[in-house]
């Protein structure tokens, strides 16, 4: 078990936040940080495999005995400065390998890093390797044949979810302080739930991606902050997030504004739960108990919660979903497809994303996009009336991590490979912020989230609210990691 020591805490245990302030006030030496988690990383990372392509140790220790001597003369990079950081591995990373997960990218070392990546050196964090990540980040368990399956955090013969799944592991075992992470249909979210950690989407637009072969339609992707804490996600959000020229639909607001205080008055607040969407929504057993046990948190803090179901064709939202995905899968991998030496290498899934997409019409996508912009304009009627809405993190808890994607949940069979995340796309069609809270667990002591999403833009209003909602709840402190799972 991973338990906090009598005085001052071990080096990993410190949360973000904690940790850049003691960097900055020379209470710890960066190499002494990098040392800790190294040492962390090598007791743990073999029975969860959550980060990969790992970079030499001593190359590691030197560049963070660099980030001391910058200290040392008084230049501090940022808020990150010294911090180990693994980028996921869908994001490009100069002279580290970035795979996908992919076979066909399993040797690819760019030569340039993302926008992403470039603002988290330009803050001092120490690149150390890469997250996990399902085949092209398709689904949401983490598995690839180039590097393996990511267990989950706390029962490890259970799927870590994903495609964010490497980043929620090595962030709840505290492997890295806080990680970067991407979400279309959940990757940001449904991990978070499983590992008890939060994990963001913002609104989109808010964290632009540099380079885009294509900056104009509107995406459903989107890249996010993986936190033990809202303080430390919001944080790494502000480094995350901001105006990029090259990405014209970014949002110009200043990203300092996520390091302004989180407290604030939630007297009065009105909530919508939406549940299982009037029964639409299949769900495992002991999966809405678990969420709407979990409320009482909000309520706790003077929020009012309402039991709602949107007046919207669900099914028609999945419809348009499946549509939009096929057509955004087809730009991306309609390429590899088209190859007859690449396909084989293909996972089955990636495989179907472009096969739907070729039989995708013009009118098809239009149609798709008019019921995307018709929920939109559902979703801003219901927050005339709500300051949040409500749903579970997931439709079942954490499966079994051998099987490739769960084909039944509460008896109802799956017909896609990600139909049992139907959950999450609500907030990814409205493009809305959304954070997924910790919630509990089963009574087997599999973790489950909550989905808190805000009105359109208003990233710090969620935040804020998940922070009231953490100190009134502190799933994250009250269960660490690792429990019943590793003796380290």
């Amino acid at each position: 078990m991973i338990s906090r020591t009598r005085g001052l805490a071990p080096i990993v245990q410190l949360d973000a936040c904690e940790l850049s302030q003691r960097i900055h006030t020379r209470g710890v030496s960066c190499r002494e940080v990098m040392a800790a988690y190294l040492d962390h990383i090598r007791q743990l990372n073999p029975h969860v495999n959550a980060i990969v392509s790992l970079r030499e140790p001593e190359l590691l220790l030197r560049e963070a005995e660099a980030r001391d001597e910058d200290l040392a003369r008084g230049v501090s990079h940022g808020w990150m400065h010294g911090f180990p950081h693994a980028v996921k591995d869908l994001v490009a990373t100069r002279g580290i390998r970035t795979t996908q997960g992919s076979p066909l990218f399993a040797d690819v070392v760019p030569e340039h890093d993302a926008l992403l990546v470039q603002r988290l050196r330009r803050a001092g964090a120490i690149i150390i390797g890469k997250t996990n990540v399902p085949e092209f980040g398709l689904g949401s368990h983490t598995y690839n044949p180039v590097f393996g399956l990511t267990r989950n955090a706390y029962v490890p013969d259970r799927t870590a979810g994903g495609s964010s799944g490497g980043a929620a592991v090595a962030v709840a075992l505290r492997m890295v302080p806080v990680a970067d992470g991407s979400d279309t249909g959940g990757s940001l979210r449904n991990p978070a739930a499983y590992n008890n950690v939060f994990g963001f989407r913002p609104s989109l637009g808010r964290v632009p991606r540099v380079p885009q072969s294509e900056v104009f339609f509107q995406p459903l992707g989107t890249d996010g902050p993986v936190g033990r804490t809202v303080a430390d996600l919001a944080h790494l959000l502000s480094i995350m997030a901001g105006y990029d020229v090259r990405a014209p639909l970014s949002l110009d607001a200043d990203p300092l504004e996520f390091r302004q205080p989180l407290q604030r008055d939630f007297k009065g607040r009105r909530l919508a739960w939406l549940g299982e969407w009037g029964g639409y929504l299949p769900m495992e057993r002991g999966v809405l108990e678990c969420c709407e046990a979990a409320l009482s948190a909000f309520e706790s803090v003077g929020c009012s919660i309402e039991h709602v179901v949107p007046e919207f064709a669900a099914d028609a939202l999945w419809q348009a979903w499946l549509v939009l995905r096929q057509w955004f899968a087809l730009t991306a991998l309609g390429p590899l497809y088209s190859d007859p030496a690449k396909r084989p290498k293909m996972k089955l899934e990636a495989q179907w994303e472009v096969e739907n997409g070729l039989r995708l019409t013009a009118e098809k996508v239009l149609q798709a996009s008019g019921v995307r912009s018709a929920w939109y304009a559902t979703v801003i009627r219901m927050f005339e009336r709500y300051d949040a809405l409500l749903l579970p993190g997931a439709q079942l808890f954490p499966f079994d991590a051998n099987i490739t994607w769960p084909r039944d949940v509460g008896g109802r069979s799956m017909d896609t490979y990600h139909r049992w995340m139907e959950i999450m796309i609500g907030a990814t069609m409205a493009g809305l912020p959304a954070i997924s809270v910790p919630a509990g667990f089963s009574s087997a002591g599999l973790p489950m989230g909550l989905q808190v999403i805000g009105p359109p833009r208003s990233d710090m209003a969620v935040l804020q609210l998940a922070y009231a909602y953490e100190q009134a709840s502190r799933w994250v402190q009250r269960y660490p990691p690792g429990i019943g799972a590793f003796n380290v």
